[in-house]
């Protein structure tokens, strides 16, 4: 499982920190039960937020299944890319 990004524990946190403080204000409960049920009902919410919020995507060489050239030709963002100089093959050197 990859680690959880800065956006995801950010979002997470505050989901269940104002769903716990909202809920208690609206529900009034002042008993342990209720208290410990909305607590867990507001971290599954805080927690399924955190798993919702869009992952980056990765570039460059440690992109999932894509290597070398093809990461850069298969990709949308990379098509402005300059190319590589082309170099001649040692066996024919080229004379001006």
């Amino acid at each position: 499982m990859p680690r959880p990004t800065a956006a995801q524990l950010a979002y997470g946190s505050a989901t269940v920190i104002v769903s716990t403080i909202a809920m208690l204000l609206l529900s009034q409960t002042s008993t342990g039960l209720g208290v410990a049920v909305i607590s867990a009902a507001a971290l599954a919410l805080g927690l399924l937020v955190a798993l919702t919020v869009p992952q980056p995507r990765r570039r460059g060489r440690h992109a999932a299944g894509r290597t070398g050239q093809a990461a850069a030709t298969a990709t949308a963002p990379d098509a402005h890319r300059v190319p590589e100089p082309r170099t001649a093959p040692a066996e024919h050197p080229v004379h001006h």
